[in-house]
C-alpha cells in the first residue's frame, strides 16, 4: 500500500520538514502521496507536485485548514486513512499536534520521532535523550508515525511530476475556531532550517553579554542564533532559541557552541550537526566529547578574536 505524508506548509510553499518526511515515507515502501490541506493553497500543492519521489498530491481546500488547526486537519487525515498503510508527519509542533489525534481516532499506536526505517513495520527512535536507540515494530494495519527530520535527508524540491487530485474536504469542526496568532519575526534563518547555528550557554552571564558576544559572530557567519536550556531559563535568550531535547532538534552544516557545557538534553538536540565547534574554558566539559573542533579558552576572549579573524 501507499504512504501518506501530511505536508507542513504556509499555503504558498512547503516547509523543509516535509521534505525529510517524504524521504522517510519512501523508505517505507510503496508510492508516496502528499496531503496539502489548506486554504488558497494551490501554490503549495504545485510545489509539492515537483518534489522528487512523490507520486500523487492530494490538495484539499477549505477555510478550516487555513491555519492548520489540528482538529480539522486530523479529521481530514482520518477520512482518508483506510487507503494507506503509513501516515507520516514531521516531528514538529505541527505534526505532534495532529498525529496523536489521528492515532487515537484510528485506535492504533503512534510510533514517535523515528530516525531510521529498518523495514515497513520496524523503525528506530532515540530514547533516554538519545543515549539509546529503541527498535520498534508496529503490527497495526495503519501506522501513524512522526519523523525526526534530522534523521533523514531532504527530498529534492525539483524533478518530480506528481498528479494533483482535489477531493472534497471533510467537514470542519464546529467546536474550534482560529482567533489569532502572535508570530515572532526574525531576520535570521529559522533555527531548524539554518545551515549555520551559533549557540550560547549560561557562561555568558547575562542577556546583555549574550547579545554583545554572540550577535557579531552570527552576523559574520550569516547564522541563526541558539541557546542552551540553562541560558533560556536564566532569561539570557528567548524560548524559541532553545536547542535540545526540550527545545528544537537541529542538524546544521556547522554548529558553534560557546560556553555550553554539553548537558545530555542539549547534546540530544544538536549532536547530528555535520561539524561541531565547541569553545569552553572547562577542559572536562561534555560538549568536547561530540565536538569535531574544540577550543579550551575563555569565550569572552576567543569569540571576539574569532569575529575579528573572519
Amino acid at each position: 500500500m501507499s504512504s501518506l505524508v501530511i505536508a507542513e506548509h504556509d499555503n504558498s510553499s512547503i516547509k523543509p520538514s516535509t521534505l525529510n518526511t517524504i524521504t522517510a515515507a519512501a523508505q517505507c515502501g510503496g508510492d508516496v502521496h502528499v496531503l496539502v490541506a489548506g486554504h488558497n493553497a494551490g501554490a503549495a500543492a504545485a510545489a509539492a507536485a515537483q518534489i522528487a519521489g512523490v507520486a500523487k498530491v492530494i490538495h484539499v481546500e477549505g477555510e478550516g485548514f487555513a491555519h492548520g488547526l489540528a482538529e480539522n486537519v486530523g479529521a481530514q487525515v482520518v477520512a482518508m486513512a483506510s487507503a494507506y498503510s503509513h501516515l507520516l508527519f514531521p516531528a514538529t509542533a505541527f505534526g505532534k499536534n495532529i498525529a496523536p489525534r489521528v492515532a487515537a481516532k484510528l485506535d492504533v499506536a503512534q510510533v514517535s520521532d523515528i530516525t531510521k526505517v529498518d523495514s515497513p513495520d520496524t523503525f528506530e527512535r532515540p530514547i533516554y535523550a538519545g543515549n539509546a536507540i529503541a527498535t520498534v515494530q508496529s503490527t497495526d494495519a495503519i501506522k501513524v508515525i512522526t519523523v525526526r527530520t534530522t534523521g533523514f535527508d531532504a527530498a529534492a524540491t525539483t524533478g518530480g511530476s506528481a498528479s494533483v487530485d482535489t477531493p472534497a474536504a471533510a467537514g470542519a469542526s464546529a467546536d474550534v475556531h482560529f482567533l489569532g496568532s502572535e508570530i515572532a519575526r526574525n531576520d535570521r534563518p529559522e533555527l531548524t532550517a539554518a545551515k549555520i547555528i551559533v549557540s550560547g550557554g549560561r557562561a555568558l552571564g547575562s542577556s546583555e553579554k549574550f547579545m554583545e558576544v554572540m550577535t557579531p559572530l552570527a552576523d559574520k557567519l550569516g547564522a541563526a542564533m541558539g541557546a542552551s536550556r540553562a541560558a533560556v531559563d536564566a532569561g539570557y535568550a528567548p524560548n524559541d532559541w532553545q536547542v535540545g531535547q526540550t527545545g528544537k532538534i537541529v542538524a546544521p552544516q556547522l554548529y558553534v557552541a560557546c560556553g555550553i557545557s554539553g548537558a545530555i538534553q542539549h547534546l540530544a538536540g544538536m549532536k547530528d550537526s555535520k561539524v561541531i565547534v565547541a569553545i569552553n574554558k572547562d577542559a572536562e566539559a561534555p560538549i568536547f566529547s561530540v565536538a569535531d573542533y574544540g577550543l579550551e579558552a575563555d569565550l569572552f576572549v576567543a569569540v571576539p578574536d574569532l569575529v575579528a579573524a573572519l
